[in-house]
């Protein structure tokens, strides 16, 4: 699998061309996120009229708003939903946003921001398809997939056998599993048919273009031993706040990266191991996953090309406001630096980074 990451410091959106996903996009792009809103002084109710009317007002720059979400899943941020997509732009020009209404004690300073849909959207994975082609017509299994997988786009079948395929990870992944669910279904029948007739040679999964954990996961699915696929951006950010999943007593947890893509392994470590407990750790580690995937955002710095010395420069400055922003992720790449977060969070603090960048080249 390989990410799609063209768009030089935003946040990736689905390139599904559905109806479904064409509105989502549409609507997204007329969202911004508010942050600052106080939270538990009046009823939740209160609190969007209140919103809606700031962001009405020409004075905050506003417009006709379509929609106001409040509460949300983070304490004190609102998802506001503009009828016009330039107003977004002309609220988000606005130097200083401040609550302010008579059913407020006081005037309460507001963060506004970008709204991205998600933050790994866009994942192209080529499928090896020959291992089911004595057991399938292709063309009718590929079209299985595309009622499965409605978000997905699937590009034209290829005379090898291999199929590429575009969505979002979470969606790519519940194909993986589909396909290896078929895989091992042509195993069990073949292991059947060997027993019956002590002729037919059992067929070889991986020599049919299945990766390895593609026969791990056949060949240990009474739980001794699982295997996660997460994205890599994921898998790190897990791992940097997240330790504790990845240390479990009597369980070995073994990541292999591969690009874009980390593979976790798990397998008990000793006879005496818990088999349950290998099923459980994978289940926790796939809805801890979810859950970011649906909460993270990601922005993306590029280095300028003829400055030496900036991935240096820009991991110093980085390293400065982690102190401000602790529960933000920041991958220095040598060309680019990618900022995991939540969408307000990583707002401010890829602006005060770019502030701070140019402060050093103003003192030159």
């Amino acid at each position: 699998m390989k990410k799609n990451d063209n768009a030089p410091n935003s946040c990736k959106k689905s390139t599904t061309n559905t109806p479904q996903a064409t509105g989502q996009a549409a609507k997204s792009a007329r969202t911004v996120v508010v942050a600052g809103i106080p939270d538990g002084l009046l009823q939740d109710d209160v609190m969007t009229d209140i919103l809606m009317i700031h962001f009405q007002m020409s004075k905050n720059n506003g417009g006709d708003v379509e929609e106001v979400m409040y509460p949300t899943a983070k304490k004190g941020v609102a998802y506001v939903t503009f009828e016009d997509q330039e107003v977004v732009e002309s609220v988000l020009k606005k130097d200083e946003h401040r609550l302010e209404d008579r059913r407020l004690s006081r005037c309460y300073p507001l963060k506004v921001t970008h709204y991205c849909e998600n933050v790994f959207t866009s994942v192209t994975s080529v499928l090896n398809m020959s291992i089911f082609k004595d057991q399938f017509v292709l063309e009718d299994l590929i079209q299985e997939f595309k009622k499965k997988s409605t978000a997905l786009s699937f590009g034209p079948l290829q005379s090898n056998g291999h199929i590429s395929v575009q969505g979002s990870f979470p969606a790519i992944k519940l194909l993986r599993d589909f396909l290896l669910l078929k895989a091992k279904s042509l195993s069990e029948k073949d292991n059947r048919e060997e027993s019956k007739f002590h002729r037919r040679p059992r067929r070889r999964l991986q020599q049919h273009g299945l990766t390895t954990e593609t026969s791990d996961f056949v060949r240990d699915a009474d739980g001794e031993k699982q295997a996660v696929v997460l994205d890599t951006d994921i898998y790190c950010y897990m791992k940097r706040f997240f330790p504790r999943t990845f240390l479990v007593n009597d369980v070995v947890i073994s990541p292999i990266t591969d690009g874009d893509i980390t593979t976790v392994y798990i397998k008990n470590a000793g006879s005496r191991s818990d088999a349950g407990q290998v099923l459980r750790i994978k289940e926790k580690i796939e809805n801890q996953s979810i859950k970011l995937h649906n909460t993270l955002r990601k922005r993306r710095i590029y280095f300028e090309e003829h400055i030496r010395d900036q991935k240096q420069r820009y991991g110093q400055v980085c390293k400065s406001l982690k102190a401000r922003y602790p529960h933000v992720l920041v991958i220095l790449c040598d060309t680019h630096a990618d900022v995991i977060g939540n969408s307000s969070e990583i707002f401010e603090f890829t602006k005060e980074v770019s502030t701070k960048i140019q402060s050093l080249f103003d003192t030159r």
